[in-house]
């Protein structure tokens, strides 16, 4: 049986995982809510809940992202008519960039 190595995480990478798990946290905790509550709310587990507080980097980001929400953790700074537009932004960039980048295979020829 063949065990896949683990997945090596950068310290910037392990850093805003433990800053977002943080503020999860505080947040959830300035509420008043109990995990039992927060976790009902978003349907998923305690344990789930425990690793995204701890900023474990297994978790969904989905997840991350809806539990955020739910506590009022902002994301990316903005509000929902910045993100939006930020969002429609992106989309009309990716839009003029190509589908797929492939490796070229012809040689460059760059003797002037």
């Amino acid at each position: 049986m063949n065990k896949s190595k683990p997945q090596a995480y950068s310290y910037y990478t392990q850093d805003a995982l433990a800053l977002l798990g943080g503020l999860i946290c505080a947040a959830r905790k300035e509420r008043k809510l109990t995990t039992q509550e927060l976790t009902e709310r978003a349907g998923i587990s305690r344990g789930l809940l425990r690793r995204i507080e701890n900023g474990d980097p297994k978790c969904s980001i989905g997840t991350v992202f809806e539990i955020a929400a739910l506590v009022g953790v902002p994301l990316f700074n903005a509000d929902k008519k910045s993100l939006r537009f930020h969002r429609g932004y992106v989309e009309e960039k990716l839009a003029l960039l190509p589908k797929s980048i492939r490796k070229s295979t012809k040689p460059i020829d760059d003797d002037f």
